[in-house]
């Protein structure tokens, strides 16, 4: 007598999962566009890291020279050490707007002031495809503020 069809076999449960699994590793990323996440990522990290590098140049008594470029941001020291430095995500390269080398000099000439290269506040824009955030780095503080 045959038995009776009452569900799935442990064969095809395993069957859909791994097919599900392969779609979602290599199929979803392809399908759902990441850049915007990337570039909100890089934007959070550099504002970030932009209070991190004015206070700890107030901190320590020493100029910091922040160096913004089409492809990222990086911080050295004044006499030329670097600290460390922030690329933009490999897929969205380059993602900040502006073109050309720019700098903002944290506790400029140890007075607690900073400097920027414009001599007044700098904009500096992430954005590739459609998506486009503009922060306002200002001259006399350095402080950061995304606009909105």
């Amino acid at each position: 007598m045959p038995r009776a069809s009452r569900g799935f076999t442990l064969i095809e449960l395993i069957l859909v999962i791994v097919i599900t699994a392969a779609l979602a590793v290599f199929a979803l990323p392809k399908v759902v566009d990441t850049t915007l996440w990337r570039l909100r990522a890089f934007g959070d990290d550099f504002q970030s890291r932009h209070q991190a590098m004015l206070r700890l140049a107030l901190q320590q008594r020493r100029p910091i020279v922040e160096t913004i470029t089409g492809t990222g941001v990086s911080w050295a020291y004044g006499s030329g050490g670097t600290i460390e430095s922030l690329a933009c995500p490999a897929t969205e390269s380059p993602c900040i707007a502006e073109g050309g080398s720019r700098t903002v000099t944290f506790n400029s000439g140890n007075s607690g002031t900073t400097a920027t290269s414009a001599a007044a506040d700098l904009t500096v824009t992430v954005a590739s495809g459609s998506y486009s955030q503009v922060y306002r780095i200002t001259a006399d503080t350095g402080l950061i503020y995304p606009s909105p």
